[in-house]
């Protein structure tokens, strides 16, 4: 019997045995096609492994190039509790206030200029810890700025009874030098230098926060952006009347921004549809230029915030006014005497950088660096008077008319940048004229 169950068996044709034991073949054509699919697969699976590896690549070399620019950053060291106050009393923080403090604490300040006097959150701790004070000059371009500074000031004053009388200028600090010329007839100190100055070139809270002035990126407003309201030029106008071309430039050279072509572009579109006008409609513009691009939401934030930075440089020909003012601050000062100067962007810090490097007349910094773990009896011969208790003192660079004292600028401590996010791109450069 089972031998007869195997001949029949080996005697049906295989088509027959397929259908009668429902085994399941595919037919000859769909062969190369299921062939073709295993090796799509394969292929996907090894660009999905190649792509997650370059991932993981690029990730590491990101961590390796941050870990990197956080070792050669000079971050300040400074306990940032004393300025708790100001969080709970002040919209606007001044930004490295215990850093200032620390420049022109070693210096007997008889004299005293803030070009930025904002709020007077510097000038008001300067006032405090230098008793000696007898002629302090704060000047600003904002009005509201200066309602608020002179309230400070005042009650800090009537606090201390002190007798010191603050001369609070609704100017420019390019002025500098003919503002010295004319407070010199009442200070009677003037005419020998100034002992301090600081620029703080970042915008305020009150700037920032205030729609009304066009500097905010996510509130409506007009498109202003002067820093002086009795200035002629807003962003609006340059947005619909400058030349194309120029139009360009402001967006490539001061915003950096790389998509500057089609950003022009667009904007001269809207041009021939009633132009822009508002902060919003020009935010909606970038937002919809950026549109798929890599970065979503913070993709456009930082290309708005680029854009916005352009035109608030033009409006108010930032660049050009801090070169030529750096300088003129420079001649003001007292043989010993210090310009200290924050800067917030990459362009305003170049500047600063190149110019302090032109004053002193150096080599162009690659030259008498003396560092802080080499050379400790160089560093006592150059720092001449300058008391060793200056810590944030860490690399120095010797000129013929001057010693920068801060060849890789002082950056807020982590604990700074954590309670205040708008201290995070700040950096402190420090210059003192040779006694």
């Amino acid at each position: 019997m089972a031998k007869r169950m195997m001949y029949c068996w080996l005697s049906t044709p295989l088509s027959t045995a397929k259908q009668r034991f429902n085994i399941k073949t595919a037919p000859s054509s769909s062969r190369p096609v299921l062939a073709s699919a295993r090796a799509e697969r394969s292929i996907s699976t090894a660009s999905k492994k190649k792509k997650r590896k370059e991932r993981n690549k690029s990730v590491e070399e990101l961590v390796v190039v941050k870990n990197d620019k956080e070792k050669r950053r000079t971050r300040s060291e400074k306990e940032y509790e004393e300025l708790h106050s100001f969080h709970q009393t002040e919209s606007h923080v001044p930004v490295m206030l215990g850093e200032v403090v620390d420049v022109f604490s070693s210096l007997p300040l008889r004299s005293f200029i803030d070009c930025t006097l904002g709020a007077a959150g510097h000038s008001s701790a300067i006032i405090k810890g230098h008793p000696e004070l007898e002629c302090y000059i704060g000047m600003d371009v904002d009005p509201v700025a200066h309602a608020k500074a002179r309230a400070h000031i005042d009650a800090l004053l009537q606090s201390t009874r002190s007798s010191l009388k603050p001369h609070l200028l609704f100017k420019n600090f390019k002025y500098i030098k003919s503002v010295v010329s004319e407070i010199d007839d009442d200070c009677k100190l003037l005419s020998s230098g100034v002992d301090g100055i600081l620029m703080d070139l970042g915008m305020s809270s009150m700037q920032v926060n205030n729609p009304q002035r066009g500097f905010s990126v996510l509130a409506n407003g007009p498109l202003d952006m002067r820093m002086d309201p009795r200035a002629s030029v807003k962003a609006k106008d340059i947005l619909n009347y400058w030349p194309d071309d120029e139009l360009g430039r402001i967006l490539r050279e001061y915003g950096e921004e790389s998509n500057w072509r089609w950003l022009q572009k667009k904007i001269v579109q809207a041009r021939q549809q009633g132009g822009l006008h508002s902060t919003g409609e020009l935010r909606d513009l970038i937002q919809g230029a950026t549109h798929g691009t890599k970065g979503g939401r913070q993709g456009w934030i930082k290309t708005a915030t680029r854009v916005f930075q352009a035109l608030r440089i033009a409006v108010n020909d930032e660049l050009n006014t801090l070169e030529k003012s750096l300088h003129a601050c420079f001649e003001c000062l007292v043989p010993g005497g210090r310009l200290a100067v924050i800067s917030f962007h990459s362009l305003e810090d170049r500047i600063v950088k190149q110019t302090f490097l032109k004053i002193i007349e150096s080599n162009g910094g690659d030259g008498d660096v003396v560092e802080e773990e080499a050379g400790k009896r160089d560093l006592r011969k150059m720092r001449n008077d300058i008391d060793a208790k200056e810590t944030w003192i860490r690399q120095m660079v010797q000129g013929q008319n001057g010693t920068i004292l801060t060849k890789r600028p002082i950056t807020p401590s982590e604990e700074e940048e954590r309670l205040n996010r708008r201290s995070r791109s700040a950096k402190l450069r420090v210059i003192e004229k040779i006694r």
